[in-house]
């Protein structure tokens, strides 16, 4: 090979690597990143070890169909660091694009413009239907009447009951239409000293607290409007006057978790994430093993129904997202697409937020897994009915702090037997005047 062809072919080379490097340049100025905000294992504080599997399968999906976008996320972020976390991306104007909402961030964030308004994206997405979700795990997402987050996972809390107990005292399991009079009348009938040392060995019912009772009597204790408390409700007074019909059964004795843990106590609210983990091998071995146990509703107030909490995992997409539409699909896909949804029930401990997803066969089938052949599952269309028909927290800014304050007076005004309507006048004034500030 001469000089001169020698040079050519060099050139040739040269320019065909260039080109090559150029055309990749190019390709990767063109790749669109999405942040992706979420944190490690479960936002129901029980054991999961397999919270990046529905995301990870997700983003797969979403890259494949968009071929120019990759979706990063932070991991390794625990859910009792995520707050701050977030709050830091914030000042720093870096905001993920898509980020999950921990219940206890929402008002504030909505109320601050951290999170888009979705009103737009979903009145003229023509694929998209708010019909698709329980209507309470999708209120959860609204703030003064607009929609800023979409539901991602939901848990209504449920009524746990000791089988075993009540077989034993022979009494029959409530129905789903139960009340406080049923509720009463087996506490009344349990709470027993069996040695007659004065010390009460068996108890009714432990963890049920006021706001409880005060839900299943169809009180409205915040008026979000007007950012107000209400304490002096007839349906609040005839709640707390229950507690301390229920408290006085147990003669000033504390109950506490170990009592329940030991099979003495008949009932506990316990989450759906609860019961799902402990029903199943192997965290069933650790916990409630030497009794059978179910769930039900809980009893219904004078004055209202078998009313559950529901509680849900939000996602949103910031107000200063560069990348709205793209946001939007990914959003979708996690909160809406059904089989990403019916991975809720394989990988998390939670129910989907998809009517369709929760009352399938195939979810059933999920939950019976890693339970005993003697065990029942939970009815999902029990299930379906507790979430459809459960109560979310109200849209007020500083709700926790306004409860933390309303447990602590309730709780002496139980304890320490004190008139009921006039104390809950008194802690009324108190909390309204602390939530103007």
């Amino acid at each position: 090979m001469n000089k001169k062809r020698y040079i050519i072919m060099m050139v040739i080379i040269l320019i065909a690597i260039l080109s090559t490097h150029a055309f990749s340049m190019v390709k990767e100025s063109n790749t669109i990143v999405l942040e992706f905000g979420m944190f490690a294992g479960s936002n129901w504080d029980v054991a999961n070890a397999d919270s990046y599997i529905i995301i990870d399968k997700a983003i797969e999906r979403f890259e494949k169909k968009y071929k120019n976008v990759r979706i990063h996320y932070s991991s390794g972020i625990r859910k009792d660091a995520y707050s701050e976390w977030l709050a830091k991306k914030v000042l720093l104007g870096e905001t993920p694009d898509v980020f999950m909402i921990l219940s206890d961030d929402f008002n504030e964030f909505a109320s601050l413009g951290i999170l888009m308004n979705l009103e737009e994206l979903i009145n003229k997405d023509a694929e998209f239907n708010t019909n698709a979700y329980f209507q309470t795990a999708l209120l959860s997402g609204e703030y003064q009447g607009t929609q800023y987050a979409l539901p991602y996972e939901t848990v209504p809390t449920l009524m746990f009951v000791n089988k075993t107990l009540l077989q034993k005292e022979g009494i029959s399991i409530p129905d789903s239409g139960w009340t406080w009079d049923d509720l009463y009348e087996i506490c009344e009938k349990v709470t027993k000293d069996f040695d007659d040392d004065g010390i009460l060995d068996q108890f009714g019912i432990y963890n049920y607290c006021w706001m409880d009772a005060a839900r299943t009597n169809g009180a409205n204790l915040f008026d979000e409007n007007n950012m107000k408390i209400d304490l002096t409700d007839p349906k609040v007074v005839e709640a707390v006057k229950f507690m301390k019909d229920i408290h006085l059964l147990n003669r000033e004795q504390t109950v506490t978790q170990e009592d329940f843990d030991t099979g003495n106590v008949v009932f506990m609210p316990l989450s759906f994430a609860e019961y799902r983990t402990y029903k199943a091998y192997p965290y069933r071995m650790k916990k409630y093993l030497n009794f059978q146990w179910d769930c039900i509703t809980f009893p219904a107030g004078k004055s209202g129904g078998n009313i559950s909490e529901v509680n849900t995992l939000l996602m949103g997409i910031s107000s200063k997202t560069v990348h709205r539409e793209l946001a939007w699909e990914f959003l979708k896909l996690l909160t809406y697409d059904e089989d990403i949804q019916m991975d809720i029930f394989r990988y998390s401990q939670g129910a989907s937020v998809i009517k369709n997803v929760t009352r399938s066969q195939m979810a059933e089938s999920i939950l019976r897994e890693g339970m005993d052949e003697s065990e029942k599952v939970i009815d999902n269309l029990l299930l379906s009915r507790v979430i459809e028909e459960g109560a979310v927290a109200p849209k007020i800014l500083k709700y926790n702090e306004a409860v933390t304050i309303a447990n602590a007076g309730i709780q002496e005004i139980i304890q320490y037997d004190k008139n009921v309507e006039s104390s809950l006048r008194i802690l009324e004034r108190r909390i309204n005047q602390y939530l103007k500030q």
